[in-house]
């Protein structure tokens, strides 16, 4: 009996220390675990606080994005304002200069137009066949034909020329700020004797008429040219008599004095 007793509590020992060797191992396993999970948590803790810092450096930069940007767009802002200013400024100021330069247009033409009523007024006494006045191109044409002026082929001034020749220089003496062309003009018939061509003799008529207006009558000879166009400007049909009447001719061409529209338009 008491040999079965000793036997049952060595029974009991070895499986007592079976059950506390198993549960050693659980808690020795629990321990490794936990240490495990802790070397996580503090691994993921690790990872939070670098995430954390990195977006407080990135909200750090956007804020002074944002505060760059804010200002950027203050001084484009002020800028813009200035350039809209200034724009204004400018169309201003080509408005005026528009309005000046219709001005200085609208002057030159009341001009011309009272100096076309007062050579007309002057030369009256001729006929329409004879001579004739008319505003073109901006200029003041006094056209008068060849037997005003000429007989066939010459290029000496007629009496009855002279006369219509001193009435118009009356009227250029009177008369500021202009400057003045003598063009001479034939029909396509080529002449012969003295003259070569119908260059030579329509250069030599409005040389000739030159020096009636500045050496007998005085007109300024600094306002004043000469040249001949030989038959190449036409006004009528060089094929019927009557146009080639109206083709033999001479121009005196009277331009007022541009320099302050083309000042203003160059500025």
């Amino acid at each position: 009996m008491k040999k079965y007793t000793i036997m049952l509590f060595g029974v009991m020992l070895v499986f007592t220390s079976c059950v506390s060797k198993k549960k050693l191992h659980n808690e020795q396993a629990k321990v490794k675990n936990l240490q495990a999970d802790s070397t996580n948590t503090h691994s993921g803790l690790n990872s939070c606080n670098s995430k954390v810092a990195t977006l407080e450096k990135e909200k750090a930069d956007l804020e002074k994005e944002k505060a760059d940007v804010q200002k950027s767009l203050v001084n484009l802002s002020s800028s813009s304002k200035a350039t809209i200013e200034n724009s204004k400024m400018t169309i201003a100021e080509q408005a005026k200069r528009l309005q000046d330069l219709q001005n200085l247009i609208q002057s030159q033409k009341d001009i011309l137009n009272k100096l076309k009523k007062t050579m007309a007024d002057a030369l009256i006494n001729f006929k329409p066949d004879e001579l004739s006045v008319e505003l073109k191109d901006g200029k003041l044409y006094v056209s008068l034909q060849e037997k005003l002026l000429f007989k066939s082929g010459s290029a000496e001034v007629d009496p009855k020329g002279k006369e219509a020749l001193k009435t118009l220089a009356a009227v250029l003496n009177n008369t500021k700020d202009i400057s003045i062309m003598i063009e001479g003009h034939t029909d396509n018939v080529p002449v012969s004797g003295k003259y070569q061509d119908n260059w030579s003799l329509s250069t030599a008529r409005a040389t000739s008429i030159v020096r009636i207006l500045t050496i007998d009558n005085k007109v300024d000879a600094h306002i004043i040219s000469a040249s001949g166009r030989a038959e190449y400007y036409p006004l009528a049909d060089n094929s019927t008599t009557e146009g080639k009447a109206k083709n033999r001719r001479t121009e005196i061409i009277l331009t007022p004095d541009l320099k302050e529209l083309f000042k203003l338009i160059n500025q």
